[in-house]
């Protein structure tokens, strides 16, 4: 364990049972963000590559698996409470929150309606596999606003490659009619896609399936990245001298001795999709069609802040609320070293702003090796999410994205277009 981690490790709870916010100087605001699993990690799928199915044992909980009423309004309560925003946005995600029920959903809806404060918007998305939607989930996300991101991975034969249920049937079909259902309901939603070992070899055909098939105008493009040591080794965690160097057969899937699950993408194939993507995308796409990391790198190329928190310069603003009340630094850090304490005995944004969160922020600034501030390309990456910092840089320092070949390779590829997008992009603001 190297000092930075020590800094990470659990802590007991602080019982303190009511939130004391110092008074915020005029204009300020307090934001943050915290992702609900309603059922913790329970689902009625079995995906192969799953980074939350194994949560449930690791974090030892019991067969109680969805959120009680106390633990509900307790949440909603101080996350409202919590933040002097104009808007609030609601993340409920798992495992498959809509296992929950839709009377846990409309229990919801009332309690942010009895929390809100009058100058705040309050607003929900909800992630699913929609494999539980129907006519009547749909009539209730509608009815109240509700952002629906639905997970597929491209068409049948690679979005069943993973996704399929506990008897391992494959779920294209019930996708689709998920799809034929928010649209005749005119729910708005976007498609959140992993993409894969398998499916990153077929980058235009996912893409265009996506936008001309699935009929979503923002789409998330999500890479599939876990040592083999995911379900018991937390993030930053690893033992040094298993780490791989960047390149190498063992940063490589499918190799015999390596550290990464089969189903990860590979770095290269990651870089490819993305700039086959990319190319598909500004030749008939640009202007129509939301791309959430060509999005953030155009925003980020003009000055503006990154739109995701992978490729922002500090994190520690999303938190993780599980089912039973427990707090963690962030959704992929939901290990018992990451865990801040619970909110039956804490307020939430006790966590959100206690000094513990703001080193891990910081840290995913702080903790980039040389190799990364060397990088021509680093205020567009910022070395991605920390989880996936598990190679060696080739000068042998840690801390490297495993996939920083294909960020590499994309970022490089992108510089021929980027001066066209910000010209027409300030000639739109008449500048």
């Amino acid at each position: 364990m190297n000092s930075n981690e020590k800094e990470f490790s659990a802590v007991p709870p602080v019982p303190t049972p009511t939130c004391h916010l110092a008074p915020l100087p005029p204009g300020y605001r307090n934001r943050f963000h915290a992702m609900i699993k309603p059922v913790g990690a329970r689902c009625n799928l079995n995906c192969a590559y799953c980074f939350y199915l194994h949560k449930s044992e690791l974090l030892e909980h019991d067969g109680s698996t969805r959120m009680s009423e106390e633990v509900l309004e307790q949440h909603i309560r101080q996350y409202i409470e919590g933040q002097t925003g104009e808007v609030v946005v609601f993340s409920w995600q798992g495992g498959e929150p809509t296992l929950a029920g839709l009377d846990f959903f409309r229990k919801v809806i009332q309690l942010e309606a009895k929390y809100k404060k009058p100058d705040q918007r309050i607003e929900n998305d909800l992630q699913t596999n929609g494999l539980l939607l129907n006519e009547e989930w749909a009539v209730f996300l509608k009815q109240h606003g509700f952002l629906v991101g639905l997970s597929v991975d491209g068409p049948r034969e690679l979005h069943d490659q993973y996704r399929v249920t506990r008897d391992g049937r494959g779920t294209f079909e019930k996708v689709m009619a998920a799809v034929k259902l928010l649209h005749r309901h005119k729910v708005p939603f976007n498609a959140l896609c992993t993409v894969n070992y398998h499916n990153a070899q077929e980058p235009v055909k996912v893409y265009r399936f996506l936008v001309d098939q699935v009929g979503v105008w923002r789409v998330q493009f999500m890479p599939c990245v876990e040592p083999k040591t995911f379900t018991l080794v937390a993030p930053q965690y690893w033992g040094p001298l298993l780490l791989p160097t960047v390149g190498s057969l063992r940063a490589q899937p499918g190799t015999e001795d390596s550290e990464v699950m089969d189903w990860s993408v590979a770095p290269e194939d990651w870089g490819r999709f993305l700039c086959a993507v990319w190319d598909e995308w500004f030749r008939r796409d640009y202007g129509k069609i939301h791309v959430n990391l060509f999005e953030t790198a155009v925003a980020q190329s003009l000055g503006l802040p990154a739109q995701t928190c992978t490729q922002g310069e500090f994190c520690g603003k999303g938190l993780a609320v599980e089912h039973n009340g427990d707090v963690f630094a962030c959704d992929h850090y939901v290990y018992p070293e990451y865990r801040l304490g619970n909110l039956l005995s804490t307020h939430l944004a006790e966590f959100a702003y206690s000094e513990r969160q703001k080193r891990f922020g910081f840290a995913k600034r702080d903790t980039l090796p040389p190799y990364c501030l060397q990088c021509p390309h680093l205020k567009l990456c910022w070395g991605e999410c920390p989880k996936n910092r598990f190679v060696r840089a080739p000068d042998g320092k840690t801390g490297l994205n495993y996939l920083c070949p294909g960020f590499t390779m994309f970022y490089q590829h992108i510089q021929r277009d980027l001066p066209e997008i910000i010209r027409r992009v300030k000639a739109v603001q008449g500048r």
